[in-house]
């Protein structure tokens, strides 16, 4: 016997009129940061990113709702970004 819950709860996702919280992450290469953190500026919503400094890359996470997906996609290609270094992470939970 486990004093352990075998089933987790789970927080429900923020979700508003854009749809889910999720958490947008873009990898690139260092000497390119300046440059995304500029279109990035350009979003029609603020964006406060956290970095996440490797070797060889930099990784930038920030929320955003997730019908702004698409938006930051183009926006990104528009740019001469690939739009392939956007990946979508979990939707974000409320705080309890």
């Amino acid at each position: 016997m486990s004093v352990w819950p075998t089933s987790q709860v789970t927080t429900p996702a923020l979700i508003g009129s854009e749809g889910e919280l999720v958490l947008l992450h873009i990898s690139i290469e260092p000497k390119l940061l300046e440059d995304l953190l500029e279109v990035l500026a350009r979003l029609d919503f603020p964006v406060n990113p956290e970095l996440h400094h490797k070797p060889n890359s930099v990784t930038v996470e920030f929320p955003a709702w997730s019908a702004k997906v698409d938006s930051v996609r183009k926006l990104l290609k528009m740019y001469g970004f690939d739009p392939q270094c956007l990946g979508i992470g979990q939707p974000l939970a409320q705080a309890s």
